[in-house]
């Protein structure tokens, strides 16, 4: 079987997952107009999609156009608003007042300098948060503002941008378009049994529908059940439940109290006694959950913080919705691609909500098995094994950049965010970036793969947001203060600017659904 081409790809399981793999594999190789390769579909009929997370990263503008989808079409049909970044609230201290953004832009100059050390030393005397010195984008976001006008072409803007979207509606969305226009073969069936080679790769799968689907490479994208890597191949689960209490969320859709109701243009993340809330501005309407930890809090307490959250813009609203339960089992497989098989998606693994990690990681996955696809069956455990080691990267470092937000908390109200500081429930590779960190600011050079998903901007963000101090000496000089004086009058001018001109974001989706924007 070396020199067997790989020429069948059999994707198991639809959902956002399922959909943007098998599309990116039809895109990259043209199987609308070729043979040569062919992209199958399975999912059952009878298995709901979970839809866990409606935020992506501005990776989706990419991986739209590869696609060959319309931004103005995508922003119609899926329900779909702009998102600029995540605010942060009650995080630090816990107190109303407190909150600090995580925007999708670099800070002013940071090719060419470092502008947290200027900011550590001068704050108290600018009066302004980090993200507020360094970024214009805070202040958009602010002012309820979008990061376009109607006059950008698709996917072009101001500010660097990505998506909140309808979860359901983006995968009906992909569906159609990949059965339509990239030639992917749809089968509704559920799989019932699995039928092996000598080697162990798999050969074919059996349906309760009698249909029998052979391949030569097998996606999994069959959710948390993990039909083809978990279950048949039995590739272990490794939770980091000890690192990440998350483990419970209650989800809601909030009616806007009218049609022209503002939209927020990022996610807002409240911190509660025992989570956080998600708040998430669609066209139609809000996407609001509360993820929690159960070890320290009841079901019955997190339903009354989820409650007080949705009724403090209208009393009495959450009793009138329909709260969606689910269970979240933070970890991910051992590895991910093993024999003919490798997991996208929840079947990989997941992580709880913040950050909108799940869907990027969809896309880098989908990037790489449909850029890298195996020439034959020799040179794939080459490629698997590159993938694993990728993955196992990111996953890694994912969960430190969502620990960091926990464990520099200040807030002592509850267990749940003391727990979340003691030393042994972080991992050891975030207490080297730490120590490291209290007597050198953060910088791209503290990160040497080029598989990182978080650039050293956002630990940034993050860590003088959360009131982390860097201990300067002072015989250390890290950036030129005329150049740090220059590039904060820059992102002054240019701040006052924007917030004059650009439209409301609830404006610009108008717009966007009357007249569209221009092609590119």
């Amino acid at each position: 079987m070396k020199n067997f081409p790989i020429t069948r790809i059999v994707v198991v399981g639809g959902g956002s997952a399922g959909w943007l793999t098998a599309g990116r594999i039809a895109a990259e190789h043209q199987c609308a107009s070729s043979e040569r390769i062919q992209v199958t579909l399975v999912e059952s009929p009878n298995v709901p999609i979970i839809g866990v997370g409606e935020g992506t990263w501005p990776t989706m503008r990419s991986t739209l156009i590869k696609l060959g989808i319309s931004e103005t079409t995508f922003i119609k049909e899926c329900n779909a608003t702009f998102k600029q970044g995540a605010k942060f609230a009650q995080w630090r201290t816990g107190k109303k007042d407190d909150f600090y953004y995580h925007p999708l832009m670099l800070p002013q100059g940071f090719s060419k300098g470092n502008l947290g050390p200027y900011w550590q030393t001068t704050q108290d005397d600018l009066g302004e948060s980090f993200s507020h010195a360094v970024c214009f984008q805070e202040a958009i976001c602010e002012a309820g503002l979008a990061p376009k006008s109607i006059r950008h072409a698709e996917f072009a803007g101001t500010a660097n941008y990505a998506y909140h979207l309808d979860a359901g509606k983006f995968t009906q969305f992909l569906t159609k378009h990949c059965q339509e226009k990239l030639g992917v073969k749809h089968i509704l069936a559920d799989v019932s049994d699995i039928v092996s080679h000598e080697n162990g790769d798999i050969k074919s799968l059996l349906t309760q529908q009698a249909i029998t689907i052979e391949g030569d490479l097998f996606v999994d994208c069959t959710g948390f059940k993990s039909k083809l890597l978990g279950e048949h191949f039995q590739v272990p689960f490794i939770p980091c439940d000890d690192v990440l209490f998350i483990d419970r969320a209650i989800a809601v859709h909030v009616p806007y109290e009218q049609e022209s109701s503002p939209i927020a243009s990022h996610t807002i993340s409240t911190a509660q006694d025992a989570g956080w809330v998600w708040d998430i501005g669609l066209q139609s309407r809000r996407g609001v959950g509360y993820v929690y930890s159960s070890k320290h809090q009841s079901q019955d307490d997190a339903y009354e913080r989820l409650e007080s959250y949705v009724n403090l813009d209208n009393k009495g609203l959450f009793n009138q919705l329909k709260p969606k339960e689910i269970t979240i089992k933070s970890g991910h497989r051992k590895c991910f691609w093993q024999n003919n098989c490798v997991a996208v998606g929840l079947s990989a693994g997941f992580l709880e909500p913040l950050e909108a990690s799940a869907l990027v990681l969809v896309e880098l996955s989908a990037t790489m098995i449909a850029e890298q696809l195996p020439a034959n069956r020799q040179v794939m455990d080459l490629i698997a094994k590159r993938f694993n080691d990728t993955f196992s990267y990111r996953w890694q470092r994912i969960i430190d950049f969502l620990k960091l937000h926990y464990c520099l908390s200040q807030r002592d109200d509850s267990e749940f965010w003391r727990d979340n500081r003691e030393s042994t429930s972080i991992p050891e590779s975030l207490h080297e970036l730490l120590d490291l960190w209290q007597y050198h600011p953060p910088s791209d050079l503290d990160f040497t793969s080029n598989n990182e998903v978080f650039p050293a901007a956002s630990y940034q963000y993050v860590l003088y947001g959360m009131g982390f101090k860097t201990q300067l000496q002072p015989h250390q000089q890290w950036v030129d203060i005329h150049f740090a004086k220059q590039q904060l009058a820059q992102n002054q001018k240019v701040r006052s600017m924007l917030v004059e001109k650009l439209p409301a974001h609830r404006e610009l989706i108008n717009k966007i659904n009357q007249f569209g924007l221009q092609a590119v």
